[in-house]
């Protein structure tokens, strides 16, 4: 395995998942996404990384390892995020929105790059209702691809993150690699609105309600669309953007291309970096660095979480 290991990323956005990835210590060889101004925010961003402005329904496998030429099996990890819009309880859930089967193509990627890792994040909405016989359709159609899968709903909050926000990660290793997903440790300790912005005293999403303490808060989750407010001073105000990069865990130097609604849209549909970090971390310390050697990495994790269970 190189010493940092390579990424693709689908329906990567503006850039939070690679960013994550970067900080976790990959290369990433190329990122996919159909929505111009989050792919000129990536360019500004990671002018060294190819950008591809596509819909992924039309980008074929054999251009994929052409263009940064590696042969099928030797990627370390595809990621993907495919759009939530028919799952997410955050909007009209439609279980026959043409966006869910996107799902699946990731699942051809998949099976055409044989990478050793997959990642796929989505939402929590997606195993909950009516949306369960889709959840069943595509684990089953992951799981056919020849990986071991696992499935997982985490918050970003206990990922250094200061926003809950809940997603679902679908992460399979493939089987010659004779080791098992792995998700990565929770912390504890959260930040809380005070921790980060402390000068904004309440955030809601409608009414300003006195009786709730700013201590007690939790950011809420960013959606696509401008939906949260702040007050401060007694005064009800929207978000800057800079308040909104400290939510989502972007550094101050990142910086957004396109006006303040598309701004907030592609922070909203960002995965969190720092997350991120935490689960491309895990991938590289506890998969891809003990594949082939089961019994090392166990022994590897039993040590490492005996000894942060003896931390004070």
């Amino acid at each position: 395995m190189s010493i940092r290991p390579s990424v693709i990323s689908l329906f990567s956005g503006a850039g939070g998942s690679a960013l994550g990835y970067r900080l976790g210590g990959f290369n990433e060889l190329l990122d996919i996404d159909i929505d111009q101004t989050a792919c000129n925010t990536f360019q500004h961003n990671f002018p060294l990384t190819p950008a591809w402005n596509r819909d992924i329904s039309s980008v074929e496998v054999s251009e994929i390892l052409q263009y940064i030429d590696i042969d099928v099996g030797q990627l370390d990890v595809l990621d993907s995020s495919p759009p939530c819009v028919g799952f997410s309880i955050c909007g009209r859930r439609n279980i026959r929105d043409k966006r869910n089967d996107l799902f699946l193509e990731t699942a051809r990627f998949i099976e055409g790059l044989r990478p050793k890792v997959f990642l796929i994040e989505n939402v929590p909405g997606l195993i909950t209702g009516k949306m369960k016989g889709k959840f069943n359709q595509i684990f089953t159609r992951l799981k056919s691809t020849g990986y071991k899968l696992k499935c997982k709903s985490i918050n970003s909050i206990y990922y250094n993150v200061p926003q809950s926000r809940q997603r679902l990660i679908f992460l399979g290793v493939r089987e010659d690699l004779r080791t098992e997903p792995v998700f990565p440790q929770s912390n504890s300790k959260v930040k809380r609105l005070k921790d980060v912005l402390p000068d904004v005293d309440f955030h809601s999403r409608g009414q300003f309600d006195k009786t709730i303490k700013h201590t007690e808060t939790l950011p809420y989750t960013i959606t696509k669309t401008p939906s949260m407010f702040f007050v401060q001073d007694g005064i009800q105000r929207k978000p800057t953007i800079e308040e909104l990069k400290v939510l989502s865990s972007f550094p101050e130097d990142f910086e957004f291309t396109g006006s303040y609604t598309r701004i907030w849209n592609q922070i909203g549909n960002c995965v969190p970096s720092l997350m991120m970090k935490e689960m491309s971390k895990t991938i590289r310390e506890d998969i891809l660095m003990y594949q082939n050697r089961p019994e090392e990495r166990n022994n590897a994790i039993r040590i490492r979480t005996k000894t942060t269970q003896c931390e004070y």
